[in-house]
Parts: structure tokens; C-alpha cells; sequence
């Protein structure tokens, strides 16, 4: 398919081209132009998108375009994290002052009054299942008017275990609406969520040419593992041109020590994880968009749906468990088109587990060590003896 060259030719309304035009936006990105009729037309859409691929426009543009004002909920975005509730109904509430729709988020961490005293009034509501499930009994939502539905990252949702949740809410909304669902995969459990939540869908896929993101450049350094913090530290870039860096690590009390370790090394660095209250949370995101901390150490859960500009490299201190969760981290980079680089430290006792994860995304030529079990092996060491660097060179300070 062709992506057409503006939105007008998508059937967007002028108001809303022209707010998009201000913030830059003039061309859709693929997603946006595959889904765009359907959900106009107030067809179910089933749409399979990596995350970063402009998704969010895919359906904050129809809701705004269908839903008026009413006093009360018109259309329910469901994701699975809070940081991602934050993100989406940022981008919700930028197009909506379009049409004068109020858009309200709740989601779990942060005081359930002011949440409710708001989400009441909001026709756009964007919420996690467990705080709404808890809002919508005690009657402090209601859901009766709700005419569009969003599932966000559905497979994230089920990944988080929120499917009881999700079934609970949806028994709640009217039978008769119009329902999206964006997920990663289309396939297993989230396509068989989607089939029991969609009549007759319209299914979108944006195809890309590998597994994992092209817009990456993937590399695999070998270290020590009492090496680990010196190797991150000489990868770290320096300046503000560099872009950020995201670094996963695998525990909670793992991102609080390595923060410790880069602070005493001078580098501004802050911890996400789900032990910290979600002001801390809000404050360290907002210290990283803006480039204050230059380094953010997150875990997996803490860092589901973070959706930040400038994102150029990705570090995986702790490698991840599988395939899918390289992907999402990665993912955090090379966002809407633009590059970045993905870097994972291995140990010598965790290659083979990290080979294999990289064979299944068809990494070959960017890891592999003689004796592994990985087609056309290929060495990438950090300036170890005898070995190659990576694309990114350690930086001696």
C-alpha cells in the first residue's frame, strides 16, 4: 500500500489537519494510513504494529473525529502501564482541544479521588484495567455511554496478567460499539482476544523486513561480569548531541545500585521500577525527556510503554529472558523512523542463552563466538583481546 501523502486524503477534518500541521505532523506514518478509513468509518479494527510505529495517532485521530461532547465517557483506551497512560493521554488531549472534548486518564499509584472527580466529566477516558475495574465498582465511572474501545498494547496486557481485569470491564460497555485493538501480535492468546472482542474486524499489518527493528543497529559486547559497570560506563556517550540512554537492567534493587555507581561516577543517572511511588516515577521520566539525566535505569515493567524522543541507545546491562522482551526493549529506540542503537553486555555464562535469542531474531552477523551453536558466527567483544568492538565504540574517559 501507498502511504497517501496527507491526512486530508484519509478523510481527516481540516481541525484537525491543522493541529497536527502545527506540532509538524503532515505525512501519516504507515499504521495511521492503513487504519485510518476503517476506523473513521466506525468499522472494529484488529491493527499489528511494533511500538513506536505512530499507533497512538491511529486511533486518538478517529475518537476525536467521532465522539462529541457528552458529559461522560464516549470512548475507553485501555493500556497496560501508567507511564503509557500518561503518554497516550498527552497525545490524546493535544488533538482534542480541537473539538473541545475533555480527556481524563486513572490509573493505579497516584490519589483515586481527584482521578474520579475527573474521569466523571472526561468523553475520552484513558485507564489501566486494575484502577478502573476499581472506579467502575464503586460507581465513581460510569461506562454506560462508552461507544468506542481501545485496547493499546493488548499483548503487553495479557503478558501483565490483566485479562481478568479486561473481561470484567469490557462485560461492562454497551455490546454495540466500535472496537480497536493494537497489539504486536495478532497471534496465540492476544488473537484470540481480539476475535472475542471485535465483530467482523478490519485487520491491518505493518510488515517489516526482519524480526526485530530495523532501524537499530544491534550489537553484543562480551565482558566480565566484574567488568560490567566499567564497559556500560566507557559505552555511555558524552554530550547532549549524543542523544539519551536507556539502560535495562533485571531486578529493582539492581537499578537502585547501578545508579548509585554511575552517580558516584559523576554520570547524571535515574532508577525506574515499580517500587517507587509514581511521583517519583513522573520525575525521573520528565528529568530524562528533558535531557536533565542523561541516563534512565529501568526494569522491564517500569519501562512498558515508555515513549521518549531522543532515545538513541538502548543498553541492556542484564540481558533480557527472551526474543519478545529484546524486541520491547529495543523497541525503545528507532522510534517513528529515526535510528538508534541496541547494545546488550553478555557474560561468558549467559552466550549461550543470548546466542540463542539472537539466532531467533536473525542477529547471526551481529553475535556469535566459535564453539557456539549460532549460524555464521561472528565475534563482537568490547576491545577484549584478540576481539572486535561494536559498531559503538567505547569511549575512554
Amino acid at each position: 500500500m501507498t502511504t497517501p501523502l496527507s491526512f486530508e486524503a484519509l478523510g481527516v477534518s481540516d481541525e484537525v489537519v491543522s493541529t497536527l500541521g502545527r506540532r509538524g505532523i503532515v505525512a501519516p506514518f504507515p499504521i495511521q494510513a492503513l487504519v485510518m478509513a476503517d476506523a473513521l468509518a466506525g468499522r472494529d479494527v484488529l491493527a499489528k504494529s511494533r511500538t513506536g510505529s505512530g499507533k497512538t495517532l491511529a486511533f486518538a485521530i478517529p475518537i476525536v473525529e467521532r465522539v462529541e461532547r457528552a458529559g461522560r465517557a464516549a470512548a475507553l483506551v485501555l493500556v497496560p502501564t501508567r507511564e503509557l497512560a500518561v503518554q497516550v493521554t498527552e497525545e490524546l488531549r493535544d488533538v482534542a482541544k480541537t473539538k473541545g472534548l475533555a480527556v481524563a486518564s486513572v490509573y493505579g499509584g497516584a490519589k483515586i479521588g481527584p482521578q474520579a472527580e475527573r474521569a466523571r466529566k472526561a468523553d475520552i477516558l484513558i485507564a489501566t484495567p486494575g484502577r478502573l475495574e476499581d472506579l467502575a465498582t464503586r460507581g465513581s465511572v460510569n461506562l454506560a455511554g462508552v461507544r468506542i474501545l481501545v485496547l493499546d498494547e493488548a499483548d503487553r496486557m495479557l503478558d501483565m496478567g490483566f485479562q481478568p481485569q479486561v473481561d470484567r470491564i469490557v462485560r461492562r460497555l454497551p455490546r454495540q460499539r466500535q472496537t480497536m485493538f493494537f497489539s504486536a501480535t495478532l497471534e496465540g492468546a492476544a488473537g484470540r482476544l481480539a476475535t472475542a472482542y471485535t465483530d467482523d474486524p478490519a485487520r491491518h499489518e505493518v510488515v517489516t523486513d526482519g524480526k526485530t527493528i530495523e532501524e537499530v543497529e544491534h550489537s553484543f559486547i562480551a565482558v566480565d561480569q566484574s567488568d560490567k559497570v566499567d564497559a556500560l560506563i566507557q559505552l555511555l556517550p558524552r554530550g547532549e548531541a549524543q542523544g539519551l540512554t536507556l539502560v535495562f537492567v533485571r531486578t529493582k534493587r539492581g537499578a537502585d545500585r547501578l545508579v548509585k555507581r554511575l552517580r558516584a561516577k559523576g554520570i547524571k543517572a535515574d532508577a525506574m521500577h515499580g517500587d517507587l511511588a509514581q511521583n517519583a516515577r513522573e520525575r525521573a521520566l520528565a528529568r530524562f525527556g528533558t535531557g536533565a539525566t542523561a541516563v534512565l535505569v529501568a526494569t522491564d515493567v517500569a519501562a512498558r510503554g515508555l515513549d521518549v524522543e531522543k532515545i538513541e541507545h538502548v543498553i541492556n546491562f542484564d540481558p533480557p529472558e527472551d526474543s519478545r522482551g529484546y524486541v520491547h526493549r529495543v523497541g525503545r529506540t528507532g522510534r517513528a523512523g529515526r535510528g538508534g542503537n541496541g547494545i546488550t553486555l553478555v557474560t561468558r555464562e549467559q552466550q549461550g542463552d543470548v546466542g540463542r535469542m539472537a539466532a531467533a531474531l536473525d542477529l547471526h552477523d551481529e553475535f556469535g563466538e566459535a564453539g557456539m551453536s549460532v549460524p555464521a558466527p561472528r565475534v563482537v567483544f568490547s576491545g577484549s583481546p584478540g576481539g572486535r568492538r561494536s559498531s559503538l565504540r567505547p569511549r575512554r574517559r
